[in-house]
């Protein structure tokens, strides 16, 4: 299964900034130490014409330059820095390549970073300078339009399940037929304003493994019978795990698991092709968080092992 990194790409923060930038190097060191089956690669960034797809022409020359006003800045939540407008690119590009490697044939593939749901079209926020998977999406839309001029467009459902609301997407798509944004996520968390979703579901404080899964298993539902996806993007948020600094939630790892594992098997039952990103994760030990990320992936590889077995047996 390929997977695309970009943690050398390491933003310069002050002392004491809350986001944990470390958590991206360890999550590779780890899959390189445990999980063989797991390719890893480079991500190229995302050019100016991918990212305008989705973004203004003018945020995106902004952010390139270092020209954002200080209060936009500060939105997004990083000082900026060649490294974070690089950075930035590049976490777009491994979702575009993670899409691209899963509709080619593989039927999954991830980024290791990514999950940057909180961009809107002309500003970022939350720690989010481009929506990663809305520009896949896009892409994915435009590429398969041009292989196939007659064929209908290509419908991607974004299943997003980190913690907080993904508003940035949910309004990009927000008038977009093509395009479905599931999203579940703490009722009281950040964004406090949020955008309407094709389909929210909010979460009380201390939710546990039964009630989200059983929310979850709602949701789903509820998709299937309303769009029927050939592309998946998941968001798969360490966040509502119990042990996270912002997550208000109480899973566990076996639930998070549970749960990776309900998202797959949905997307496999119809034969989907799916890339997976891993989104938001703030544990009171980053080691924590790492470990929810890397139970994704040895569950992800059990989903990639089918669709090799499917590829073997129609050659």
């Amino acid at each position: 299964m390929h997977a695309y990194y970009a943690d050398h790409f390491v933003l310069p923060l002050p002392p004491g900034h809350r986001f944990p930038m470390a958590k991206y190097a360890r999550l590779r060191q780890r899959l390189q130490g445990e999980l063989p089956g797991v390719v890893l690669r480079e991500a190229l960034p995302a050019s100016d014409g991918e990212l305008a797809l989705v973004h203004a022409p003018a945020y995106v020359q902004a952010v390139a330059q270092g020209t954002l006003d200080p209060r936009a800045q500060r939105e997004i939540g990083f000082p900026w820095s060649p490294a974070m407008a690089e950075r930035a690119r590049r976490s777009v590009g491994a979702t575009v390549q993670a899409v691209r490697q899963a509709m080619a044939g593989d039927g999954i593939a991830a980024n290791l970073a990514g999950g940057t749901h909180h961009a809107h079209a002309d500003r970022g926020s939350g720690f989010c300078v481009f929506n990663d998977a809305a520009v896949a999406a896009r892409l994915a839309q435009t590429e398969h339009a041009r292989r196939d001029r007659t064929s209908a467009p290509l419908r991607v459902a974004v299943i997003d399940l980190d913690v907080h609301q993904g508003n940035g997407t949910a309004s990009i798509f927000a008038r977009d037929e093509t395009v479905f944004t599931l999203s579940l996520h703490g009722a009281r968390n950040f964004p406090f304003r949020k955008e309407a979703s094709d389909l929210d579901v909010e979460l009380p404080d201390g939710c546990d493994d039964d009630a989200y899964l059983e929310a979850l298993e709602r949701a789903l539902e509820d998709m299937s019978h309303r769009f029927e996806p050939g592309l998946i993007i998941y968001l798969a948020g360490a966040d509502p795990h119990e042990g996270d600094r912002l997550g208000r939630l109480r899973l566990s790892f076996d639930g998070l698991e549970a749960r990776d594992r309900r998202v797959f098997d949905w997307a496999w039952q119809r034969r989907v092709p799916l890339a997976f990103t891993m989104a938001g994760g703030y544990g009171h030990d980053i080691e924590t968080t790492v470990q929810v990320q890397v139970n994704t992936y040895r569950a992800a590889l059990d989903y990639r092992a089918r669709w090799a077995r499917r590829t073997a047996s129609s050659a």
